[in-house]
């Protein structure tokens, strides 16, 4: 691998350096060779064969260079102050095969500074829900970190109940995080402007072209950001815990715990059972991270040519790239065009998916089987069983609903509204069931049912043999919500 290991030569103050804290007995859980082959990792011969102790914390190749990141953060609307890595170490920088400099972040390694009340590990079914998540947002062309593999080992560690202590191998184009300028300007701000070039030369160098890098660089994480989002909308995914120390200022997915994917259409879900008054509700995440940003961004007013008009000027656009995003890719969903009659038979699409319950991927996806049945005998199915469900006032609203959306597509442009649609609608998405049954497994010792998850998720826009029923099965309307907690 070509490491790159610039963070561990940033002040002192930044971070703490240590090595992990051995897990007892591990044991390979799931390898990544995608990411392997895309790190180079898959090319070294020492990596390839102690990746099982490299994981598990019992050997730190020379070339790693092992450090818990500080940060601070707003953590539900309220300042949390002092956080950082509590039970993570960022072990290694390098530069891939694509010329992108990737973060390795080994998560659950023992205690850190930063632990605070916690005990710096992670347990075997946080740690499986983790890696499948970005995996499958990986796969589904969403910026998301993502994973090498994990373990699984003999040291106990108690949540609910005493679990078997896991780690996870995380990769992630970037590790900091908008709470990191947070940390510097409560407790190191003559830090910023070093931080700050540290940021742009890294991660965005086109910056430097502009005749202000820094609120270049502003404008460039505040588009990104508002560009996950709307592929988060658009995709049905839900966070849970959109906190300032869990959002990337590459925007890209970082920090996965009670994270869902939408089944039954509701725009106020809310899938993390300790967020009681639904901050981070699935239709509040495009305004919670136009919260984040506003609170962030201030900070940047110590550093030369930043004012707070400039700074609204950089905040300003957030809200018209993220509609335009979001709609751009709601009609892409659709097989529409990108204008005003398409978006209004689309969001007529999610009252009606709203209204009755109905499962928000399976909907989408079954769409192709109204536009060419023969096509897509499976969508087709999909299609049978979504209207069985409808009520006969629904039936109505579905009858005129279809009729003019077909009558939207174009005939001469069929086939390529077909393939826009099945680029855009998944068949597969990550169910808390489909994590479910991968952990239950996984914790009496067999992990074939990740390994079969985790294929499928690795191609979720084609219609799969491997699948079975319980993949694409939604919940029942009225079922009560699976409670994900952190450290679920």
């Amino acid at each position: 691998m070509r490491y790159q290991n610039s963070y561990a030569q940033l002040d002192p103050r930044l971070y703490h350096k240590q090595p992990p804290s051995a897990l007892n007995n591990p044991r390979a859980g799931h390898f990544n060779s995608q990411v392997a082959e895309q790190l180079g990792w898959s090319t070294d011969q020492e990596l390839m064969e102690r990746w099982v102790e490299i994981l598990g914390g019992q050997y730190v190749p020379a070339e790693f260079r092992p450090l818990a990141m500080a940060y601070a953060g707003h953590q539900f609307g309220q300042w949390a102050g002092q956080l950082g890595d509590g039970r993570g170490l960022l072990m290694a920088q390098v530069i891939d095969h694509n010329e992108q400099r990737q973060d390795l972040h080994l998560k659950g390694i023992g205690l850190t500074p930063y632990s605070r009340m916690g005990d710096g590990r992670a347990v075997l079914r946080s740690t499986i829900r983790e890696y499948l998540c970005g995996h499958a947002l990986t796969q589904l062309g969403i910026p998301s970190s993502n994973a090498l593999g994990f373990v699984v080992s003999d040291t106990r560690v108690r949540r609910e109940r005493m679990e078997a202590g896991a780690a996870l191998m995380r990769v992630a184009d970037s590790h900091i995080r908008l709470g990191h300028v947070e940390w510097i300007a409560s407790f190191a701000p003559d830090l910023l402007g070093e931080f700050t070039d540290y940021m742009i030369d890294t991660y965005y160098p086109e910056c430097r072209e502009s005749e202000i890098p820094v609120l270049a660089f502003l404008q460039a994480v505040v588009a990104r950001t508002a560009r996950m989002i709307a592929d988060w909308q658009l995709i049905g995914f839900a966070h849970g815990v959109m906190n300032t120390d869990n959002l990337s200022i590459t925007g890209s997915t970082l920090d996965f715990g009670p994270f869902g994917f939408m089944e039954r259409f509701n725009p106020a879900w809310i899938n993390n059972h300790s967020d009681h008054t639904g901050r981070y509700a699935y239709q509040n995440q495009p305004a919670i991270g136009h919260w984040n940003l506003n609170v962030w961004l201030p900070h940047f007013m110590r550093l030369d040519g930043v004012t707070r008009e400039t700074l609204s000027d950089c905040l300003a656009p957030y809200e018209a790239t993220f509609m335009q995003h979001y709609q751009q890719g709601l009609c892409q969903k659709l097989g529409l065009p990108h204008r005003s009659e398409s978006l209004s038979v689309a969001f007529e699409w999610l009252t009606l998916l709203e209204d009755n319950l109905l499962d928000y991927t399976n909907s989408f996806r079954a769409l192709l089987g109204l536009l060419a049945p023969e096509d897509y005998p499976y969508e087709h199915q999909l299609l049978t069983t979504m209207t069985a469900e409808l009520s006969p006032e629904a039936q109505q609203v579905w009858q005129d609903w279809s009729a003019r959306y077909i009558s939207l597509i174009e005939s001469s442009k069929l086939a390529e509204a077909q393939a826009t649609m099945q680029a855009h609608n998944p068949v597969y998405v990550l169910r808390n069931s489909m994590a479910q049954r991968a952990i239950t497994a996984a914790e009496q010792g067999q992990f074939e049912e990740v390994d079969r998850v985790f294929t499928l998720l690795a191609h979720p826009y084609q219609v799969q043999d491997i699948a079975t029923e319980l993949d694409t099965l939604p919940p029942d309307p009225h079922a009560p919500q699976m409670p994900i907690s952190c450290s679920s």
